[in-house]
């Protein structure tokens, strides 16, 4: 990771054959775009690759989970159940459809803990939106099975994990709807956007139309419908720049994640040799995208020490018990109940406190990420960088 490592004639074929239009919209323009339509393009060459049946591209990753809860029906009262270890525009998006986010624990996947889903289930849970986190597997098909127990809907956010695979099938098919992204720092990036994938036609209708004001598509997608809306809508469309520059990325996304793969198991191979260290727990390691390595120590003052050498040598790793934007208790803004609204809406209706988040609900997280280090792994790594980040843990081993 990024996709932009690798940016090159590819991409710039693909623009160019926009700009010959001089057509960015996605929709309509019939006359003028010579039937170059980028952003459809893009979504059915990716349902292809990932063996969906429908996809629907959108603005962003957070655009696709907003998207995604509306086409399920979710809104004011309901609960969405989601992992404390994640993106905040995972629970961002609950929130912006009126929902309220409920967290479980993480275990050694460093994914959504199945035991803890079950015990956060109530009556008002209306989805369940499991993260695969740093490129690799949450364990979906115990996820699905309970929330199939439950009538629950699924959502996968499969932002970090484009291209990863469980036993052959891809991350993002198993749920009712599987989300991703394409930001600047994805494996296959657009710069911005993002990908909703389902294999319900239903629920590609409401996306579909969700995610353009509640035009119908009647016509799609040439033109954008009869006017016959169902329903209100909001404007998360991609425009044919970005589906242009992912039609490129896409084909090259199975060699980047090659690519990814040699340099991580050369990174874990020298990992290995710390005393004490623990690798992340993976649930098919082939499937896996390898965009991070995480490995393990037995506490965090280990961790912090082993990281002080990489740290001294110019291969300091990150550890996201630290981190402000992914971890629950480094999240004072839902914490403390942070909002623009004068009426503290989301936090508060009516007057009333909606919710309260403790920072110390998930000790078990709190631990684990305490005594996690992380390495992203780029799709391109010289020799040279990749030999500093070897020695340097060869050192750390020696602590």
């Amino acid at each position: 990771m990024p996709g932009f490592e690798v940016f090159g004639d590819e991409e710039k074929q693909q623009v160019l054959e926009v700009f010959d239009t001089g057509i960015l919209f996605r929709y309509e323009f019939g006359a003028e775009r010579n039937d170059v339509y980028k952003v459809r393009e893009f979504e059915q060459a990716f349902a292809d690759y990932t063996g969906a049946v429908s996809a629907q591209a959108v603005t962003s990753g957070t655009a696709a989970l907003k998207v995604a809860l509306a086409a399920l029906g979710v809104g004011a009262g309901d609960e969405v159940i989601t992992q404390g270890f994640t993106f905040v525009a995972t629970w961002e998006a609950i929130f912006d459809i009126g929902a309220v986010p409920v967290f479980t624990e993480v275990n050694e996947t460093l994914n959504m803990d199945p035991a803890d889903l079950e015990k956060k289930i109530t009556e008002k849970t209306k989805a369940i939106i499991p993260v695969h986190m740093l490129g690799a597997q949450a364990q979906i098909k115990e996820i699905m099975a309970i929330a199939d127990r439950h009538n629950i809907p699924v959502l996968e956010d499969t932002a970090q994990a484009a291209g990863a695979r469980i036993e052959g099938r891809h991350l993002g098919t198993f749920g009712a709807i599987g989300t991703f992204s394409f930001d600047s720092v994805k494996t296959m990036t657009t710069g911005e956007g993002g990908m909703c994938i389902t294999s319900d036609q239903e629920l590609w209708k409401n996306m579909s139309e969700y995610h353009d004001h509640g035009h119908d598509h009647a016509v799609n997608p040439g033109g954008r419908g009869g006017e016959g809306r169902r329903f209100i809508g909001f404007n998360y469309r991609m425009m044919e720049l970005q589906g242009a520059i992912g039609l490129a990325q896409l084909a090259k996304l199975d060699d980047m994640i090659a690519a990814q793969k040699k340099t991580k198991q050369q990174l874990k191979e020298a990992a290995a040799s710390i005393p004490g260290v623990g690798f992340r727990r993976l649930v098919d390691e082939e499937g896996d995208s390898a965009t991070f390595l995480a490995f393990m120590l037995p506490d965090k003052e280990r961790a912090a020490a082993v990281n002080a050498v990489l740290k001294e040598n110019n291969a300091g790793a990150i550890n996201f018990g630290e981190n402000s934007w992914h971890f629950y208790p480094s999240w004072e803004h839902l914490l403390e109940g942070k909002t623009l609204a004068d009426n503290g809406w989301p936090f508060m209706a009516h007057g009333k406190r909606r919710v309260i988040y403790d920072p110390k609900a998930l000790p078990v997280s709190a631990e684990l990420m305490n005594r996690t280090l992380v390495y992203p792994i780029p799709v391109l790594m010289g020799q040279e960088r990749l030999q500093d980040m070897i020695d340097a843990l060869a050192k750390a081993a020696k602590l």
